[in-house]
């Protein structure tokens, strides 16, 4: 990692750092001059005569610490407008009612397992038709699109396969069709990796639970939008549906930003070098990490993004039993599912957090027994190599016996 940013990616977007820490946080707009924003705990808010209130009535419908959080990550994501939910699938569910009975969606065949279900098991109850298509290739997409597509979901890279998107090639397409609109779940980037607005999406969503956040303890969603009709419509939903997050939840994501790109640097960091140590030993089938060379989308990652996230991904070698064990005898991993925190975390897709997936479908996607998934956290890099050492010997002790 060199100062000016990660060698051959794009540079760093500018100012973010200084963006992160003071966008939306002015003192000057409490009477206290508080350099921190307040937490907000009111539901209500007094009124100077029926009808005429100070920009806030009822916390559902908008929320001074909300407010704050969402001017914050508009600037970050290059965007006019935010919007925070009480979970990234409170995003997906307020995103989805965009549309009516009848209107197709077009989904990433590899997501994360609970955009996944909510598509095959609520949306398309509700009278919406949802295909999966491998939109990596832009011809599978343009083939897909009918007259009845009204939006386009993909999240780059992949969970948990770690697939990467053509960002600008996907909107090209999508916007040669009328009123179809581009969403991006940008939640393994983040914003200071990825800005999919600058690359032609519509709508950047995020499970802000993950890397947004960064401290395993908040769950929230968050939504960025440029055009004004359609943060119109959102605002709308967000309040009318009601799912919201507490003003707590809001003022702890919003310091959590402003260690966004310390921390992101420090899990590409310490993802690289988890990658290459599994890359170069014998018990591991294969490494899956779009900052290596041997990524087959290495060049696409570096043309739109300023780097890599802690995710990493790989095939080990035996069968379940060997993954099974390497995953109880970790010891600075935790075996956990989520994302994104400044702990290290190991889980069992195929078990864990796709098992939601039909089978089938898992195993087209290669999500296997032998699939693991890292989130690689902050932690001394000398002791993530160590524990991943004595947890793969332990894995293969028969055969080291």
């Amino acid at each position: 990692m060199e100062r000016g940013g990660a060698r051959g990616f794009l540079p760093p977007f500018a100012h973010f750092a200084t963006q992160a820490i003071h966008a939306g946080q002015e003192p000057e707009q409490w009477r206290s001059a508080a350099v921190v924003p307040p937490i907000f705990l009111s539901t209500t808010f007094k009124q100077r005569a029926p009808g005429q209130h100070a920009g806030y009535e009822y916390s559902r419908s908008g929320n001074p610490t909300r407010n704050c959080l969402e001017k914050a990550v508009a600037v970050l994501d290059g965007a006019k407008y935010c919007l925070a939910y009480a979970s990234g699938l409170a995003a997906t569910l307020n995103i989805t009612h965009l549309l009516k009975a009848g209107d197709t969606i077009i989904c990433m065949d590899d997501v994360y397992g609970g955009t996944n279900r909510y598509f095959r098991n609520v949306a398309m109850k509700m009278g919406l038709n949802v295909v999966f298509v491998d939109c990596t290739k832009t011809q599978c997409l343009e083939a897909a699109i009918t007259p009845e597509t009204k939006l386009v979901w993909i999240e780059t890279p992949t969970n948990p396969t770690l697939k990467v998107i053509d960002i600008q090639a996907c909107a090209d397409v999508v916007h040669k069709h009328k009123d179809v609109l581009l969403v991006v779940d940008n939640t393994f980037m983040s914003a200071y990796f990825q800005r999919p607005l600058s690359l032609g999406a519509d709508i950047c969503m995020y499970s802000a639970t993950k890397y947004m956040n960064g401290h395993s303890d908040v769950v929230m969603g968050l939504v960025s939008v440029n055009c004004d009709d359609l943060y119109e419509r959102l605002k709308f939903l967000q309040n009318s549906l009601g799912a919201v997050p507490s003003a707590f939840d809001c003022y702890m994501c919003n310091r959590g930003l402003k260690t966004l790109q310390i921390r992101m640097k420090q899990h590409f960091h310490n993802a690289l070098a988890v990658a290459r140590f599994l890359e170069s030993d014998s018990r591991v089938e294969k490494v899956i990490f779009p900052g290596l060379p041997s990524h087959p989308q290495h060049e696409l990652i570096k043309r739109q993004c300023t780097g890599c996230p802690g995710m990493v991904t790989f095939y080990i070698k035996g069968n379940l039993k060997h993954a099974a064990t390497f995953l109880k005898n970790l010891k600075v991993f935790a075996l956990a599912e989520s994302l994104g925190g400044y702990e290290s975390l190991a889980e069992h897709p195929a078990i864990m957090t796709h098992s939601s997936v039909p089978k089938e479908d898992r195993e087209a996607l290669g999500i296997s027994d032998t699939l693991i998934r890292l989130s690689v956290g902050l932690e001394d890099e000398e002791d993530l190599l160590e524990d991943l050492d004595q947890a793969l010997k332990a894995a293969f002790a028969d055969h080291e016996a």
